[in-house]
């Protein structure tokens, strides 16, 4: 679908007729094939090979959330990049983070801030937190396809409900469906090990800075135990990105903010390499 270039200006009637508020709508009716899910694929022999991303984690604190990623891509036992961008704005006030085949999982949050801007000059109104998080199990959903064929996106959503005043989680599975999580979450194929320490690290009364430390713990345990998880490379100076969403919006953490809690954390494990321990009661 194209503007209508002549010298008369006027746009194509899809961009003049009432509709949905939803981008995604808009493309259904007038250009379905522009949407990722219904591109058909070659046939191919075995797995396709493209690059993944791996962990993503977020907490709660007393005054909004931390979404945060590490830095690595993967393509089987290959690193592909070791500095990508996982986690990106969608929003004033929300933000994702993607794990999954690389690509299509930039695509979708491209689209799907577009989704949510459009909603906003349609409506003259942010949707809800809630009902963001529904717009983007959608967008999971129409991608079931490609996922079945192994092209699967398993992102993390995390931002400020304005009607709750607190910061909320959302995980999803490949198929759009939508849990919320309390306190803290992780998904990507360190999500185990950095769930586990999270058990142990999370407290409901945490500061900004405690829960972007935890986290930050939360990616070092997921890089000790999971290949495809990328840890603090204090030699090459990559550092997990670090996002922080109050009620001011969102916040993406300065690198050298972030490098001074990853050495810090760096220079601990070389007495504990296990990291902080619980109690026991």
């Amino acid at each position: 679908m194209e503007a209508n270039t002549r010298s008369t200006g006027r746009l194509p009637a899809a961009f003049l007729t009432p509709g949905s508020a939803s981008f995604m709508d808009f493309l259904s009716d007038h250009s379905p094939g522009l949407l990722p899910g219904n591109r058909p694929l070659p046939a191919v022999q075995g797995a396709v090979e493209a690059p993944h991303g791996t962990t993503i984690v977020a907490a709660t604190f007393a005054g909004g959330v931390v979404l945060a990623g590490d830095r690595r891509a993967t393509m089987g036992n290959v690193i592909a990049q070791r500095d990508i961008e996982k986690v990106f704005p969608a929003d004033e006030y929300s933000a994702v983070g993607i794990a999954g085949t690389a690509g299509l999982a930039t695509e979708m949050v491209k689209l799907f801030q577009l989704e949510l801007e459009h909603f906003e000059k349609v409506e003259g109104a942010q949707l809800s937190l809630e009902g963001k998080a529904n717009r983007l199990s959608t967008m999971i959903r129409g991608n079931l396809g490609m996922a079945m064929q192994g092209l699967a996106v398993v992102p993390l959503f995390a931002g400020y409900d304005l009607d709750r005043d607190k910061g909320r989680i959302f995980s999803y599975d490949v198929t759009g469906g939508r849990s919320e999580e309390l306190g803290f979450a992780a998904t990507g194929s360190g999500s185990v090990f950095a769930r586990s320490a999270l058990k142990k690290l999370f407290q409901e009364d945490f500061t900004e800075n405690q829960a972007v430390t935890a986290v930050v713990q939360a990616l070092y345990d997921a890089a000790d135990d999971d290949s495809a998880t990328g840890g603090p490379d204090l030699a090459r100076r990559i550092y997990p990105i670090m996002t922080v969403i109050t009620d001011e919006g969102f916040r993406r953490l300065p690198e050298d903010e972030v490098a001074e809690i990853a050495r810090a954390v760096h220079e601990r494990r070389l007495d504990q390499p296990d990291g902080p321990r619980a109690a026991l009661l």
